[in-house]
C-alpha cells in the first residue's frame, strides 16, 4: 500500500510540475515586468498586442518581458491609488490618467522620455501625462473632442435663399447679430448658436430637426471636460500663473451664458440637464439634431449603419469652433507610468522609452488604440483614419486647463458640474455659482 501512494505521489509531483511550467509558458509568469492595465475594450487589445510584440524582440532578457494583469473596472482608480499609496510591488507600471495624475505622481516615479518621443507624440500631448513639470507617463490614447454636424442639412442651409434669410432673421433676435450662414469648418462659436437655433422647431417652424444640439448638462465631472472646450476658446483658465483662480472671468460668464440661452430657448432637449454622454448620442443618432459637441469615441458607433442608420454617412467631424482665443478642445490621456516602488525599474522603463516610440505606437493603433500620433505616422495607418484627425486637433487645439494634472483636479470638475448645472437650471444665479466655485477651486488648488 505505501509502494502503490508513493508512485502516486510521484506521478502527482510530475503531473503538477509539468502544469507549472506549462502555466508559465502561456501567461508570461516568468516576466519580471508587471504592468496594470485597464480591463477590457480596445486599451486591453491594443496593450496585449503591444506587449506581445514587446516580448518576442530577439535576445530581450526574460527578467525585463512584460506581463500583464488588470483590475476590475469598478472601483479601479480607488484601488490603484490604495495600493500604489500602500507601496505595493505587486505592478512595475500602472495605467494613469490626465485628471487623476496629481494623486498618484507622490507615489510614482518621474520618467525621461527620448527626445524623438515629441516626434511621435508632439509636446501638447506629452503634457497630458506631465505633473509639475515632470513627466510621468507614456500617453496612450487621447480623448478629445469633434464638432459633429448634419452635412446634408448645412449643405442645403448654404445654398437655400428662404433658409439663409430667416437664418439671419434668428441670429439677429436671438444673439443681436447680423449673421449668415458659413462653412462648418470656419464657425465661430455664435455661428455654432445661429445654426442650432436655426434648426431648432420651436425656434423655426420650417426646421426639419426639432433641435439644432443637444448639450450634455448633467451634473457630472465629465460633461464639464465637454464645456471647457467653448470656455477655453473664450480665453477660459482655472488659474494664472501667480497660482490666482480665474474662474470668474468673462471667458466663462461667456460661455455659461451661451449655454443656459441654448437652452432656454428650446435648442437642446429640455431634459439635457440630465444628459452625458451616451444620452447626446442617442438623440443626435435620432436624425433630430443637427449639430453635437462630442467625444471622438462617438465618431465610430454614430458612422456605424447597424447601429445608426438614420445618420450614418451624413455627419461630418470638425474641430470645435473657434473663439476669440481660437480654436480649442479640451484633451486628455491614459497612459502607463512608473509604480515608486517597483524592484525593477530599469527594465520597467526600457518597456516605457519603447512604448513611446513610433514602433510601439504603430502597433497599439493597429490592434484599436487612440493615440495621438504625428501625421508622419497616422498616414501609414491607412485603416485608422480617425487618428490623423485625433494628433491634428490634439496638436493643434489641444488644452490642459492650468492645474488639470493636480491632485484636486477631479474635485475642481464637480465642484464646477454642481454650481454650473444649478445655474442652468435656474436653481442658482451665475454671480453666486461663479462665487462658491471659485472658493471651492481655492482650496483645492492651493500648492
Amino acid at each position: 500500500m505505501s509502494r502503490m501512494m508513493g508512485t502516486v505521489r510521484k506521478r502527482c509531483g510530475a503531473v503538477l510540475a509539468g502544469l507549472a511550467l506549462a502555466l508559465l509558458g502561456s501567461t508570461g509568469a516568468l516576466a519580471e515586468i508587471t504592468v496594470l492595465g485597464w480591463p477590457g475594450g480596445p486599451e486591453e487589445t491594443a496593450l496585449r498586442a503591444a506587449a506581445k510584440a514587446y516580448n518576442e524582440h530577439p535576445g530581450l532578457a526574460e527578467a525585463d518581458k512584460v506581463k500583464l494583469i488588470f483590475f476590475n473596472r469598478e472601483g479601479f482608480w480607488d484601488k490603484l491609488q490604495a495600493d500604489l499609496a500602500a507601496g505595493s510591488t505587486e505592478f512595475d507600471l500602472n495605467l494613469v490618467a490626465t485628471y487623476s495624475l496629481g494623486k498618484y505622481a507622490p507615489f510614482m516615479q518621474p520618467i525621461e522620455l527620448p527626445s524623438d518621443s515629441a516626434k511621435v507624440f508632439g509636446e501638447k500631448v506629452l503634457k497630458t501625462m506631465q505633473f509639475d513639470g515632470k513627466q510621468y507617463g507614456v500617453p496612450t490614447d487621447l480623448s478629445l473632442h469633434f464638432m459633429y454636424v448634419r452635412k446634408d442639412l448645412i449643405d442645403k442651409l448654404q445654398t437655400d435663399e428662404a433658409w439663409k434669410k430667416t437664418y439671419g432673421e434668428i441670429a439677429q433676435k436671438y444673439l443681436g447679430k447680423a449673421l449668415q450662414p458659413v462653412k462648418p469648418d470656419d464657425w465661430s462659436w455664435d455661428d455654432y448658436a445661429a445654426t442650432a437655433l436655426f434648426f431648432t422647431k420651436s425656434v423655426n417652424r420650417s426646421s426639419p430637426t426639432r433641435y439644432g444640439t443637444v448639450l450634455q448638462m448633467k451634473n457630472l465631472l465629465f460633461n464639464m471636460m465637454v464645456f471647457q472646450t467653448t470656455a477655453r476658446a473664450y480665453g477660459a483658465d482655472w488659474q494664472d500663473k501667480a497660482g490666482k483662480i480665474t474662474v470668474d472671468s468673462p471667458a466663462y460668464r461667456t460661455s455659461l451664458e451661451l449655454y443656459k440661452k441654448l437652452y432656454d430657448a428650446g435648442a437642446t432637449p429640455k431634459d439635457s440637464l440630465s444628459y452625458e454622454y451616451a444620452e447626446a448620442n442617442a438623440a443626435f443618432g435620432s436624425g433630430q439634431v443637427a449639430t453635437m459637441l462630442q467625444w471622438n469615441a462617438a465618431a465610430a458607433d454614430l458612422d456605424n449603419p447597424a447601429k445608426n442608420a438614420v445618420v450614418a454617412g451624413k455627419f461630418e467631424t470638425l474641430a470645435p469652433p473657434k473663439g476669440p482665443e481660437g480654436r480649442t478642445t479640451h484633451i486628455h490621456g491614459l497612459g502607463f507610468g512608473l509604480n515608486k516602488a517597483s524592484t525593477h525599474k530599469d527594465g520597467a522603463a526600457k518597456f516605457l522609452i519603447w512604448l513611446a516610440g513610433a514602433e510601439a505606437m504603430k502597433i497599439y493603433a493597429g490592434a484599436g488604440g487612440s493615440p495621438a500620433l504625428d501625421k508622419s505616422l497616422t498616414s501609414t495607418l491607412s485603416d485608422r483614419p480617425d487618428l490623423a484627425k485625433i494628433g491634428d486637433f490634439a496638436g493643434q487645439y489641444g488644452f490642459v486647463m492650468t492645474g488639470g494634472t493636480s491632485a484636486g483636479a477631479l474635485q475642481v470638475y464637480e465642484t464646477q458640474a454642481k454650481n454650473f448645472t444649478g445655474y442652468w437650471a435656474g436653481q442658482t444665479d451665475l454671480d453666486a455659482a461663479l462665487k462658491d466655485t471659485a472658493a471651492k477651486m481655492q482650496e483645492l488648488l492651493k500648492k
